[in-house]
């Protein structure tokens, strides 16, 4: 999640990370988004050349993005020749998953168990879940539901005052984001979302500190679950 999507909606919460406003953070930002939401599939060849025209930039930033990326996984780099965007690596996503699933389990413990809880992060929450179910029937603006997503769970962390945390899952998470791109337009993976989202924030708001943790579990289960149907599916896109 940017920082520019979450001011617009007035929803960057005290702690967030801010993202600086550089040459080299835009396009590492636009071109990270472009391969997540599968814009720029994987075996897609990035040229330098055409980049710096896309973005009008110098090929400095193009560069220096492209290593951000390359540190990621997300792209390879061949030197004197071309950049590509990786195939999706399932042992990144389960390496994700495993910690993505360890750091937002103790989140949702923290927040559930917060002697002074802050109620600013609830109301928060439940406005990010609102604004995801009025772009739920849109197909054109799955890319928003997956942002507005992104951002949920940073207000959970953003609350629990860990959202240095949060940013060490993004910069592994990258494979894991692009799976949870292709599951999205299953039937019911949009409801089920939302029904998670609500199940975590009416535990955590309740002081319920197991259904928290039970609620996360499973709502961070459910793409990974679906990994060898997805590679069925899309078998180009995987190593």
């Amino acid at each position: 999640m940017n920082s520019q999507f979450a001011s617009t909606f007035g929803l960057t919460a005290p702690g967030f990370p801010v993202v600086a406003g550089s040459t080299v953070q835009r396009v590492y930002d636009d071109l990270r988004k472009r391969i997540i939401t599968i814009q720029l599939p994987p075996d897609t060849t990035l040229s330098r050349t055409e980049l710096t025209e896309t973005y009008e930039v110098s090929q400095t930033p193009i560069r220096d993005a492209l290593q951000l990326l390359k540190q990621e996984g997300l792209v390879r780099i061949y030197p004197q020749s071309r950049t590509v965007v990786t195939r999706i690596d399932v042992l990144q996503i389960y390496e994700a998953h495993f910690l993505r699933v360890a750091l937002e389990t103790e989140v949702c413990r923290r927040l559930a168990t917060d002697p002074d809880p802050d109620p600013s992060v609830i109301t928060r929450a439940r406005s990010i879940i609102k604004m995801q179910a009025a772009v739920a029937d849109d197909s054109d603006q799955i890319a928003i539901f997956q942002e507005l997503d992104e951002l949920f769970h940073q207000t959970l962390f953003a609350g629990a005052k860990r959202s240095s945390l949060h940013q060490l899952i993004r910069e592994r998470s990258g494979h894991l984001e692009r799976i949870r791109r292709l599951h999205l337009p299953e039937k019911g993976k949009i409801v089920s979302i939302l029904d998670g989202h609500h199940g975590i924030i009416d535990a955590i708001a309740a002081r319920n500190e197991q259904g928290a943790v039970d609620a996360i579990r499973e709502h961070l289960s459910r793409t990974v679950a679906k990994v060898e149907d997805l590679r069925k599916e899309f078998p180009d896109y995987f190593v």
